[in-house]
Order: structure tokens, then C-alpha cells, then sequence
């Protein structure tokens, strides 16, 4: 059993920072990677950034790589979204979601391979 909940999203400006958390409880939180995704309007759930079991290994999509940072306090069973210089585009739902494998070295990116999502966090840029 595990359960992801997401939490800090908010109304910012675009240029603004924030920071999202994905608080975990289960067994297998910290031997599996975690993966933030977002879903803006009308639009598909798209990958947005993941990390994994260990920390060591990290990828991003395009679109926020140099501004979003993902990092994890596998003591704290949580995974933190560093998102800086947002931008209206970046407005969207978003979400964490938990590896549906265990200690793999590398991370994924697709939906498909991740079997437990929060209920999302909604994140709005004004322009």
C-alpha cells in the first residue's frame, strides 16, 4: 500500500520560484523512483521530471530542464519539485508518482510505468 500526496502548489507570477512536495507513505517509497508529471488543460499528462531509488540518477524534460530540480530525503519520505523561473506555460496540475519496479538505476518517463499517483497539485502562472 502506498499513498502520494502532493502539496505547495499555488497562484505565483511568471519568474516566481516554488517548491512542491510529494509526502509518501509506504514500504517501498525509498527503493523506487518517483516521477513528477502535469496535466494542464486539455492537454495529455506529460513527464515532467523523475529521480531515482538512490537520488543518484535524474532526468528532466526539455521544457524545464535548468529551471526545475528534483531531489529526495528518502528519511523523510519525500520528493521535492524545485521549480524556478516559471513561466504561464508551466501552469498545469501536477502530480507525483511512485516506479512500479524497485531499485532500478536508471528512471523512466512514461506514465505507464509508474502505478501510484497522488491527486495532484495545482500550479498556476500568471503572465
Amino acid at each position: 500500500q502506498v499513498q502520494l500526496v502532493e502539496s505547495g502548489g499555488r497562484l505565483v507570477q511568471a519568474g516566481d520560484s516554488l517548491r512542491l512536495s510529494c509526502a509518501a507513505s509506504g514500504r517501498t517509497f525509498s527503493s523506487a523512483a518517483v516521477g513528477w508529471f502535469r496535466q494542464a488543460l486539455g492537454k495529455e499528462r506529460e513527464f515532467v521530471a523523475a529521480i531515482s531509488w538512490s537520488g543518484r540518477n535524474t532526468a528532466y524534460a526539455d521544457s524545464v530542464k535548468g529551471r526545475f530540480t528534483i531531489s529526495r530525503d528518502n528519511g523523510k519520505n519525500t520528493v521535492y519539485l524545485q521549480m524556478n523561473s516559471l513561466k504561464p506555460e508551466d501552469t498545469a496540475v501536477y502530480y507525483c508518482a511512485l516506479d512500479s519496479y524497485t531499485w532500478r538505476a536508471q528512471v523512466v518517463t512514461s506514465p505507464p510505468e509508474y502505478a501510484y499517483w497522488g491527486q495532484g497539485s495545482q500550479v498556476t502562472v500568471s503572465s
